[in-house]
């Protein structure tokens, strides 16, 4: 007679097998973000259009802002590099948004359910993939504005602690953008509903001009924009400034965006479509 299996011989479920522990989440979801940059080498553009962007940002603002906003190029670059930096980081976001959305209509993510792997890893492989896109767009930026005399006055050991701020901070507000991607029905309209929200977000804050020559009103808002918190972070890292206030008010902004939408995006993912 043959023997029945029992319940220690049954294979895993569908979908559970890859749970195992933080550990094997992790390797999973930098198993699906190579599986993203991998596709660059058939695509090469898209490290063109990511980093050709804000290189366009540093000249127009060099050239045609500088004069207007701070009498002179040097120092306006000086202002405006970090708060271009942060503008990356918001627009990668929006780019996760789309991203995201084009993988749910191709059904991408249905053959990810189907696969004993961790619940959340192709949504963390999918904003470190776009993470790695970022370092690339930001290390352009800073080789444009150091040839159109920008300089870090505090020290070049200080980009290690921007970029680990910008990957807190772009981490926390990609969930806000994988929601969008997750809730739009097509590309079309994530594009229109991210850039919708993110291009806002930069323009009412610090990045590009001071707090102190807006209205009074706006002031306030701009203030509590967790972008002009990262903006004078990073000021204070690579120019001058302080430093410890505005990264706290940063990691502390970071922190309520993920558990704000973190869980809205998880449930958004999990739920039948």
């Amino acid at each position: 007679m043959t023997a029945l299996p029992t319940a220690r011989s049954a294979p895993p479920a569908q979908g559970t097998g890859g749970r195992r522990g933080p550990g094997h989440a992790m390797r999973q979801s930098a198993t699906v973000a190579w599986r993203q940059l991998v596709q660059i080498k058939h695509n090469p553009e898209q490290l063109v259009e990511v980093g050709i962007q804000p290189v366009m940002f540093v000249v127009l603002f060099a050239f045609v802002l500088a004069g207007q906003m701070a009498g002179s190029r040097h120092a306006y670059l000086q202002f405006v590099v970090p708060g271009l930096i942060v503008q990356s980081a918001v627009l990668v976001t929006a780019r996760t948004a789309i991203a995201t959305n084009t993988d749910v209509t191709k059904g991408l993510f249905d053959r990810f359910r189907s696969l004993p792997i961790s619940r959340t890893a192709p949504l963390i492989g999918r904003i470190a993939a776009d993470y790695v896109m970022l370092v690339w767009s930001v290390v352009l930026l800073l080789a444009a504005g150091m040839l159109l005399s920008f300089r870090i006055e505090t020290s070049w050991t200080r980009l290690i602690p921007m970029f680990l701020l910008l990957l807190v901070f772009t981490f926390a507000l990609s969930w806000a953008s994988v929601l969008a991607g997750l809730l739009a029905s097509n590309p079309e309209n994530v594009q229109a509903l991210a850039f919708g929200l993110m291009l806002p977000l930069t323009f009412i804050s610090n990045a590009f001009v001071r707090v102190e020559t807006m209205p009074g009103w706006l002031q306030a808002i701009v203030t509590y924009n967790p972008v002009s918190m990262l903006a004078d972070s990073i000021r204070g890292l690579l120019v001058a400034g302080p430093v410890a206030e505005p990264v706290t008010k940063t990691l502390i902004a970071s922190a309520l965006l993920l558990v704000v939408f973190a869980p809205l995006a998880l449930r958004a993912y999990h739920r039948e479509r």
